[in-house]
């Protein structure tokens, strides 16, 4: 992979100079002194991963983050010295479209390694999301049927399902600020967000809603007018038809956790009505298990080109026809409230 560097701080950058070092197979591209430079030199030279800083005079990471993914975008890593410090700048850079953020590694010894090992790590996945055309699964070539009809006498569930990776965070938050407080149905995310960071977006969603916003927990039960979000690198899926619980991820997993894993359970387990949206994001995970959804009689939704931060997911959905409808992101929030009212 041809690599950028965006640090204004030298032995930073040499830091993260010797952990390219390490793996021969990557290239450093260039390295730019801050968010303007690094503006520039995409334009000039687009790499496959910019390690992109949070904190630079003059233009930041988050606004670097927003102008590059605006006009060239590219895959963007946010490595900074402590990511705990800036988590408000970080969870920006994420609604931007970064991809995922890491501590800058340690300057030496036993941190070092294991800071080097854990960048590596995410920049190695960064590759594997390249976008590829979308394959069917299985599940989404015949229409299925739900795996237990609502009985007569039970009380009707209404569930809002939801995927998002690259450029998530902002467009869940501007979701959920459309969302009315007494919404009817329960809500379920699945963002593309490593563990680390799952509780501090929580408490970020929680300012952008009069709705209760906490991590998915197991045997939780979804209850209406309450947002779960997937809070592990493990697969949050339905276990049964009202009760969710984790799984253990396989080293052949792409995306951690799986939107489509999470959506395929609800074709087989949920009883209820239920409304699958797919969100901005790089790659292909959740448009098999959008298509089976839509396929098993659910309303499905996708976000739009003009409206996504990375067309990646709704354009892998669309190519499969898995959304009932595709629209704007501001318009999203609306047909949810009218498809339960």
């Amino acid at each position: 992979m041809k690599i950028a560097i965006v640090n204004d701080v030298p032995m930073m950058v040499e830091v993260l100079r010797r952990v390219l070092a390490e793996w021969p197979e990557h290239q450093l591209l260039w390295v730019a002194q801050d968010g303007a430079q690094a503006i520039e030199m995409c334009a000039w030279q687009r790499p496959d991963i910019v390690l992109m800083d949070i904190v630079m005079p003059h233009v930041d990471g988050v606004e670097a983050t927003r102008r590059i993914m605006q006009s060239t975008p590219c895959p963007i890593l946010i490595v900074t010295a402590d990511i705990g410090a800036c988590a408000e700048k970080v969870y920006q850079a994420l609604g931007y479209g970064a991809l995922d953020a890491v501590d800058t590694p340690a300057l030496e010894g036993k941190d070092w390694q294991r800071g080097a090992a854990v960048l590596m790590e995410k920049i190695a996945r960064i590759a594997r999301m390249e976008p590829k055309s979308p394959q069917p699964s299985t599940l989404s070539r015949q229409p299925l049927k739900r795996a237990v009809e609502m009985s007569a006498k039970a009380v009707a569930k209404k569930l809002v399902v939801i995927g998002a990776s690259a450029g998530g965070p902002a467009a869940l938050a501007t979701i959920l600020r459309m969302l009315p407080v007494d919404f009817p149905a329960a809500v379920v995310i699945v963002q593309h967000i490593d563990q680390g960071f799952a509780t501090g977006m929580v408490a970020w969603l929680q300012h952008q809603t009069g709705l209760t916003v906490r991590i998915a927990q197991e045997n939780d039960q979804p209850q209406s007018g309450t947002i779960l979000m997937a809070g592990t690198n493990q697969h949050l899926l339905f276990k049964n038809h009202d009760t969710l619980g984790y799984t253990a991820q396989s080293p052949e997993d792409l995306y951690h956790p799986s939107i489509d894993t999470f959506f395929d359970s609800v074709v087989q387990q949920w009883r209820g009505r239920a409304i699958g949206v797919l969100l901005t994001g790089m790659g292909r995970d959740g448009a098999t298990g959008l298509k089976a959804m839509r396929d098993a009689g659910f309303h499905t939704i996708a976000q739009d080109r003009q409206s996504s931060a990375v067309y990646g997911m709704p354009k892998a959905a669309a190519a499969l026809y898995a959304a009932s409808e595709i629209v704007p992101l501001e318009v999203i929030a609306r047909a949810l409230t009218d498809q339960f009212s």
